[in-house]
């Protein structure tokens, strides 16, 4: 991608809006910053790495990003940095410049760039791939148009759509604040009221660009404190404010109320905190307003006489308990929203398998679940006892490097402790539902190799973002041209498809 740097997602936005092409720069993304990455062509943070928020909201929409790139050293609307030559530059807001997502590389000013193609003889590779493969090819998607794109490269359906990414368009970043700094349920129930609409909205759209395929939808997941500003810049704010002795009272007494809450949501680490299932049990009219708008737009398009698939996913379950009462929430709204479609509507309720206590007990989480979808980012995070957004900025390439780890485990599946984890939940939950429906949503699903596991362990499908969809029907073909062999599975596939095989 090619653009000038903007150093802040509102700037973006207005420099978009103008014409500009711009490339955003930031030490990393956050939910506050999404409309910024929309209107970017691209984006490039000093910190992260592949399963950051911006490497995986980028990723998802098909756009260009170089994430960690420690080298940058950020300040007011510029940053400095030592090219490869040894020369010190310094890129200011405005200045041209390209990122390729693919390599990491930071190019001063514009590139010639073209769009890709689908040519007629990668239609035909992937037209043979889908007559072999067994494993079923799925998209994550959060926006209808990320899903009609997803199904024209060939998914099956939507493995993992992320609610909280609907959340954050920059009129709706607002309403969902409200909802959070409530101080009454009165005040809380306002705000959920407005945002079931455009939940709604958002579901109808999806389930209609994919009409007749399975679309999963999971529950809100991130802690609630990602939707407020930073605490830091809150305080910064705040003694500006107190420096300026005609500041405005009404404006000083909102920030102490805002700088209030963001300290009592505040979590040593907020990633194992109150986020998913436990948000969802500690405040239930959160999910009870997104599962109402998920069966109220069912029954707006079975109406149009569309065919309706939604699987209703509860992340961060990590015991029996926690699931068996997230499901009888659903079912008490279905049936509220659904009336006389409740008895015949068919709807499936299941989980994310990202807690590793959740693999070890998969037998008893499967008597109250009618899938399980593996969420290989947490569970990768949490079997490691990795930080993901930190480890790949600071020691994981040395790791990889030096030849500790064979492959960066947020990248390519870890076979032996969390692939073990997946396989021991896939045998224990299908010994207690043997029809039970499992496949992996994290970013593992269009990595190659990963898909060679997930075929083997017996999984149903992947899912992968929509611009990973024809790599991983490829994959999945290769995989199942492999099984059987004693050879490496991807030496295996490939001595297979130059045989001529797959033809």
């Amino acid at each position: 991608a090619s653009g000038v740097a903007v150093f802040d997602a509102d700037t973006a936005e207005a420099w978009a809006r103008a014409g500009r092409k711009v490339i955003l720069v930031r030490s990393e993304t956050t939910p506050e910053d999404i409309h910024g990455v929309l209107a970017a062509e691209g984006v490039l943070t000093s910190r992260g790495g592949m399963t950051s928020h911006a490497a995986v909201v980028a990723r998802g929409m098909g756009k260009p990003c170089v994430c960690g790139c420690e080298a940058l050293r950020l300040t007011d609307r510029a940053f400095a940095v030592t090219t490869a030559d040894g020369e010190a530059v310094t890129v200011r807001e405005g200045d041209a410049l390209s990122i390729d997502g693919a390599t990491g590389r930071v190019i001063l000013g514009e590139v010639s760039l073209r769009e890709p193609e689908l040519t007629g003889e990668l239609e035909q590779l992937l037209a043979w791939a889908d007559e072999i493969r067994t494993l079923e090819v799925y998209t994550n998607a959060d926006t209808p148009e990320d899903a009609a794109k997803a199904r024209s490269f060939g998914a099956e359906g939507i493995g993992l759509c992320r609610t909280e990414h609907m959340f954050m368009s920059a009129e709706r970043v607002p309403v969902v604040q409200a909802m959070i700094l409530a101080e009454t349920a009165e005040e809380r129930a306002e705000a959920l009221a407005k945002l079931l609409p455009m939940q709604q909205e958002d579901f109808e759209g999806i389930f209609r660009a994919m009409d007749g395929l399975p679309v999963t939808i999971r529950l809100l997941d991130p802690p609630l404190h990602e939707f407020l500003p930073n605490m830091e810049q809150l305080v910064v704010e705040r003694e500006r404010l107190n420096g300026q002795p005609d500041a405005d009272p009404d404006r000083k007494e909102r920030l102490e109320k805002l700088l209030r809450k963001v300290r009592t949501l505040h979590e040593m680490n907020p990633m194992l905190g109150t986020r998913g299932c436990r948000l969802g049990l500690v405040l239930p009219d959160i999910y009870e307003m997104q599962i109402e708008a998920v069966f109220r737009a069912v029954l707006s398009c079975l109406r149009e006489q569309l065919d309706v698939r939604p699987d209703i996913m509860i992340p961060l379950v990590g015991h029996a308990n926690e699931l068996k009462r997230m499901r009888e929430l659903v079912t008490r709204k279905a049936d509220e929203v659904l009336g006389e479609f409740a008895r015949t509507f068919r709807y499936r309720v299941g989980t994310m398998i990202e807690v590793p206590r959740a693999a070890v007990t998969a037998g008893d989480i499967a008597q109250h679940a009618d899938f399980f979808s593996f969420g290989t980012n947490d569970l990768t995070q949490m079997t490691f006892g990795y930080s993901r957004d930190d480890a790949e900025g600071k020691f994981l390439t040395h790791y990889v490097e030096t030849k500790l780890l064979p492959d960066n485990p947020f990248q390519v599946l870890d076979r032996d402790g969390v692939g073990t984890l997946i396989e021991w939940a896939v045998e224990r939950g299908r010994a207690v539902k043997p029809k039970l429906k499992t496949g992996i949503c994290g970013e593992h699903g269009g990595d190659k190799q990963s898909i060679f596991f997930c075929h083997g362990a017996g999984l149903d499908y992947v899912s992968c973002s929509p611009y990973r969809v024809p790599l991983a029907r490829i994959a999945a073909a290769q995989a199942q041209l492999a099984l059987g062999s004693t050879a490496a599975p991807e030496t295996a596939a490939e001595e297979a498809v130059t045989s001529g095989r797959s033809a």
